[in-house]
Parts: C-alpha cells; structure tokens; sequence
C-alpha cells in the first residue's frame, strides 16, 4: 500500500473501498449529491485540509465534476488537491449496465491508473525519498495555452480535448483546471517541458 499524506474524497462506497486497498490514508465518503445537504461533513474536510491536506477524487462524468466543483467552491482557500481519471468506457462488474455516460467511475478503473492519478495531482507519498534541493521550475501560465491553441481560439476544445486523451485525463476538464494538473505534473517531474510541447504539437 502506498501511504500518503492528505485524505483523499469519494463520491461513494464503493469507490472508497477500491482505494482503501492502495492507499494507507483516511477515504472520506461524501455520498454523492448529498453532500449538497450536509455543511457538517463540510466543516469537517475543512479542518482535515488544515491538518493534511484533502485530494478530491470524483468519476470523470459530468455528474463526478458537478460533486468536485461543489466541494472546491465550499473548500475556496483551503488545502486541495485534485486527482482525475482518465475516461474509459465499460461497465463495473457489481452493476447491470453502464451508466449514462458509459464511463467507468473510480471503482472501476485499474490500480495503475489510480495510483497514476493521484501523483499526478502532487500527492504526498511518505515512503518516498525527496531531495530538498529547490529547483527552479517554468511553468505553465494561461497565455502559453492560448499561444498552444489550446485556449481562447475558434479550435481550442478539440485541440484541448485531444491532449487530454493523450495525457489520460477526463474530458470534462476545463481549461483552468488543466493548467493546474500540467503544472502540478512540472513540478512533480511526472511530464517536462519539451514532452508537453510534443504532446500538444502531435494534436494540430
């Protein structure tokens, strides 16, 4: 198991037990929309983020990021990491049929990716051994996304779409949140400079 700092939100039980299997850290189960009606639970991933740290972990259907952005409005300020898979389509195992959107949610996807996902958003993982030598780091602001066609230009959700895919992230993901994940992948060495440029050239 991998042991990590923050706590890690999930829509359901389900999902939370999927990562309680690979992570050793506390999984909070948020029970989908009802979290619209619960300020308690609220309250109380806001004094985890002081304590720890929280990593919002939510399907990548449309559903899955009504939920995050829900709890990222209500933690604004806070201590928040985002983990996002990629979509995949199929079925889980336990259900009947697909759902609406005919992806498969957290509990369906792979340990690999999961694990993958959650370095992605800049985890802490304790087992690992960093050097505490600082390193300057360029990263991504909003202009090089536009200078990338990926923002603000007649084709830039295609572009930013087909990049997504590329990287194995969720196509709901808007342009905000994308800048964020490529940077946090910068700082975490997950991706460079010049693999992103590659990346984002193979699209046009």
């Amino acid at each position: 198991m991998y042991k990590i700092k923050e706590v890690i939100v999930v829509e359901g039980k389900y999902d939370k037990i999927k990562l309680s299997q690979i992570f050793d850290t506390s999984i909070i189960c948020v029970d989908g929309f009802r979290i619209y009606n619960n300020e308690d639970i609220i309250k109380f991933l806001k004094k985890l983020s002081d304590t720890s740290g929280v990593i919002i972990f939510t399907d990548s259907d449309s559903a899955g990021f009504r939920i995050r952005n829900y709890i990222k409005n209500k933690l604004s300020g806070c201590n928040i990491k985002h983990a996002f898979i990629p979509d995949v389509y199929g079925k889980e195992s336990r259900k009947e049929k697909p759902s609406k959107e005919g992806k498969l949610g957290v509990e369906g996807i792979s340990n690999d990716i999961i694990i993958d996902s959650v370095k992605k958003c800049g985890a802490t993982f304790l087992d690992d051994v960093k050097s505490d030598k600082n390193e300057d780091i360029c990263l991504f602001k909003k202009f090089d996304l536009y200078s990338l066609g990926l923002y603000g230009q007649q084709n830039s959700k295609t572009l930013r779409d087909e990049l997504l895919k590329e990287l194995s992230l969720p196509s709901h993901m808007s342009s905000n949140m994308l800048l964020d994940v490529l940077n946090t992948m910068l700082k975490n060495k997950m991706i460079t400079i010049e693999e992103l440029l590659k990346k984002s050239s193979l699209i046009k």
